[in-house]
């Protein structure tokens, strides 16, 4: 039987993404929404999170995709309901309400995911597995895309708390932090300001490895034409590379062949897992990505450059 699941901010991501993964799942039945815009066709809506907890007992898993910055008392607000929840990334504006929320979530006995949809692109599993048992020498992000074209009108995330560039670069370093068999940490960084914007568009990143390898990610918001989300390394038995977001992998330069058993794309298998915690009981909180952005904030020289209009 379908467990019933409310989406709380329908939105872009949750109309590309969430919504059609969740339509799609035989584990998942979308009862209601809530937003003060947009609604969907026969979903029931309401435009206070407060009225649908209300109404709406018998839902028992909420997913949040609002934007991070008020995300807190929404999450808040599920979890002293008694309600499972999902968070779109990144799960908040800081690290510090997101532990609460975690500590919250433990006290209530609710389960708790900080998704990272890019750990689902089809091929980083593959790329994680090649890594293990091999000797890093050096690994090169490279995540340039058209913010008008991808992220087109939406303010929030050029205020204080929306990450601008890093809201993408966040999903590199999620792939980075899961396929690296070591952890590693910022050493040095350059964030590049528009002079009429509070976050950056652009971001160079300097990583410091336990084995000394060369670890580095080059963020920007003003690529035009093609597109690139690619991950580059060598190792002392050979090349890899993740391109297209991690969806392709090139070994040597050969295209690798993956696993097509799993659920296909990357939001219909964050919703697999979430069914798997909701069912044991379980919470999947990592912080790992985000504490990386955080730490490129604290240490990051400050670079103005030319206003940005959308």
């Amino acid at each position: 039987m379908a467990t019933k699941i409310a989406i709380v901010g329908v939105g872009k991501i949750a109309i590309d993404q969430h919504i059609p993964a969740l339509m799609a799942s035989p584990d998942w039945e979308l009862a209601a929404t809530v937003s003060r815009n947009t609604v969907v066709d026969g979903i029931e809506n309401f435009t206070e999170i407060e009225d649908m907890l209300l109404a709406r007992p018998d839902i028992p898993v909420v997913s949040l995709c609002i934007p991070p910055v008020p995300r807190f008392a929404y999450a808040k607000a599920v979890i002293a309901a008694g309600r499972h929840i999902m968070l779109e990334k990144p799960p908040g504006a800081t690290l510090s309400e997101v532990q609460i929320l975690e500590d919250l979530a433990a006290r209530a006995g609710v389960c708790m995911f900080t998704t990272w949809h890019s750990r689902e692109a089809a091929s980083v599993a593959a790329a994680k597995d090649w890594l293990a048992g091999r000797t890093l020498r050096n690994l090169q992000i490279n995540w340039k895309e058209d913010v008008r074209r991808w992220h087109p009108n939406q303010d929030w995330i050029w205020l204080a708390g929306g990450m601008g560039v890093f809201d993408p670069g966040i999903n590199a370093l999620s792939i980075l932090t899961e396929i690296l068999p070591d952890p590693v940490h910022l050493s040095a960084a350059d964030l590049f300001f528009p002079e009429n914007r509070a976050t950056p568009i652009a971001a160079a990143l300097t990583f410091s490895h336990p084995h000394g390898a060369d670890v580095t990610a080059d963020f920007d918001w003003r690529q035009e034409g093609d597109q690139t989300w690619e991950i580059s390394a060598t190792t002392d038995a050979g090349t890899m590379k993740l391109t297209a977001g991690g969806a392709t992998l090139h070994i040597d330069g050969i295209e690798a062949v993956i696993d097509t058993t799993a659920p296909r794309g990357e939001y219909p298998r964050l919703y697999a897992h979430m069914a798997q915690l909701v069912r044991t009981g379980q919470s999947d909180v990592d912080l790992r990505p985000m504490s990386l952005v955080l730490d490129a904030f604290a240490l990051g020289t400050r670079r103005v450059v030319s206003a940005f209009h959308d």
